[in-house]
């Protein structure tokens, strides 16, 4: 594996680590922005693996179309959902709307947290 990958799939895993802790001490919206970036970090990882130049984005529909159709193809559909809780999640003055029922409530940020994990894992075997 390339270091560069390495390195995107090492930060991969210390932002689900952090989504594990924030979600013990119910820090939702931090579960939420860290499960999204550990997707977008295990993706540019599987980039940097197969000769890409990780792009400077953040949004996963973004990125999603850059990887190969068959690697996260039970998961393409889920993934943008991250999407929503990057600006929101971090700003206390993100833009009205942005999540219509306001912070992530607990059933998002478990489902936020157990996406991250299936997408980390699929994106490791598959390396």
């Amino acid at each position: 594996m390339s270091e560069a990958s390495k390195n995107w799939l090492t930060f991969a895993r210390q932002d689900l680590r952090m989504a594990e802790l924030a979600l013990t001490e119910g820090i939702l919206n931090q579960v939420c922005f860290h499960a999204q970036q550990c997707v977008e970090k295990a993706i540019k990882g599987w980039l940097e693996q197969h000769g890409h130049t990780a792009p400077r984005t953040h949004r996963l529909v973004d990125l999603i179309q850059l990887l190969s159709p068959d690697v996260m193809s039970d998961l393409n559909n889920d993934l943008p959902l991250l999407d929503r809780f990057y600006i929101p999640t971090r700003y206390p003055d993100a833009l009205p709307g942005t999540l219509p029922e306001g912070m992530p409530a607990q059933k998002d940020a478990e489902e936020a947290l157990n996406l991250a994990r299936e997408t980390l894992e699929v994106i490791v075997r598959s390396l």
